[in-house]
């Protein structure tokens, strides 16, 4: 008799370490961002370094970016590449995992170049940091919401 409630409690034990054990990695895979996490206009900024001819050297940007919350980007800004100002637009689409991270890319016009971004969502949707990914760009910055989420100006 001993023997066996001695046994019963071990398994207790063991199934509730097991339990809890699997739940904050659960719950850890969903944050619960989604594709709509990201929606409205972001203020981005970024600085790095291009290390890919034929523009080799520092590298910034300054972008109005408009997430449509359905996985499409549009963006109109400056870069400056080794010191050379251009004005851009940009097209590009974004996928969110519900982990709240993400990917997008985007082409600049009228330099036609694109680029490919892992990024991690911060503050709710508020903001985001991302990284290109691209050989030969050592590129990273952040995104923040310009106006509150429900704003008129979204």
């Amino acid at each position: 008799m001993r023997h066996s409630t001695i046994s019963s409690r071990f398994a207790i034990a063991t199934a509730a370490a097991f339990a809890l054990g699997i739940a904050p990695a659960a719950k850890a895979d969903n944050k619960g961002c989604s594709i709509e996490t990201l929606k409205g206009t972001f203020a981005n900024s970024g600085t790095g370094f291009s290390t890919s001819p034929p523009a080799t050297g520092p590298f910034t940007e300054v972008l109005a970016e408009n997430y449509d919350g359905k996985g499409g980007i549009t963006s109109t800004g400056t870069i400056s590449v080794n010191g050379t100002i251009i004005p851009v637009t940009g097209k590009g689409i974004y996928t969110v995992n519900p982990d709240c991270t993400g990917t997008y890319t985007v082409q600049l016009s009228p330099i036609g170049a694109t680029g490919h971004y892992f990024f991690v969502i911060l503050d709710s949707g508020n903001e985001f940091r991302f990284v290109c990914t691209d050989v030969g760009f050592v590129f990273s910055g952040s995104s923040r919401r310009q106006y509150p989420v429900g704003d008129w100006r979204q």
